[in-house]
């Protein structure tokens, strides 16, 4: 569960609480205000759904819909170990995870990316099974077993954990703001 640039996993660094960004001027309306952190982490927090990108050992891209967690600083994912993400990951953990609204006016958009690493603490897996529990309700029960997420129909889901490298964030209200974090790896 480690990266080769960084010996600590995911859950061992300190979760980013307050990073300052950077207003984007070429994209953001003259005046604009800057997204507060606070605000793009409350909406990855509280997505139901976001969008994975990943890359298929010929290059070409991959994506599709999924349930997230955010615990310790990371956005989570599930797969199952044949689906094609998975598969991907395996090859290239590089993915940027999407979420927010596809409405023009009133919205916010947040784009995250980084590296997918495989959890496989029987521990954090535990304390990542309750929070999809309580997010999803009791329909998304887990329980853990060799590393891995277990469904009541005995299906097996891998979990990872995306280390937020880049967050964009596109708001659009009355005017246009659009952010960039650059958040250390390593932390």
């Amino acid at each position: 569960m480690t990266t080769a640039a960084d010996d600590r996993t995911p859950t061992d660094r300190p979760a980013p609480d307050g990073p300052e960004g950077t207003l984007l001027p070429g994209y953001s309306s003259p005046g604009a205000r800057p997204v507060p952190w606070e605000t793009v982490r409350r909406v990855l927090e509280r997505a139901e759904i976001s969008w994975i990108s990943t890359v298929r050992p010929d290059g070409r891209p991959h994506v599709t819909p999924l349930m997230t967690v955010v615990a310790d600083g990371c956005v989570h994912v599930t797969t199952g170990p044949e689906e094609r993400k998975a598969r991907n990951l395996a090859e290239n953990p590089r993915v940027v995870l999407t979420t927010g609204t596809n409405v023009y006016v009133d919205a916010l958009d947040v784009v995250v990316e980084g590296a997918a690493v495989r959890v496989t603490d029987d521990a954090t897996l535990h304390r990542l099974a309750e929070r999809w529990r309580c997010k999803y309700g009791d329909e998304w029960t887990f329980t853990v077993q060799d590393g891995t997420f277990r469904h009541g129909d005995g299906g097996e889901a891998l979990v990872f954990a995306v280390w937020p490298e880049v967050v964009f964030a596109y708001e659009r209200t009355a005017e246009h703001a659009a952010m960039r974090w650059r958040l250390d790896p390593t932390g």
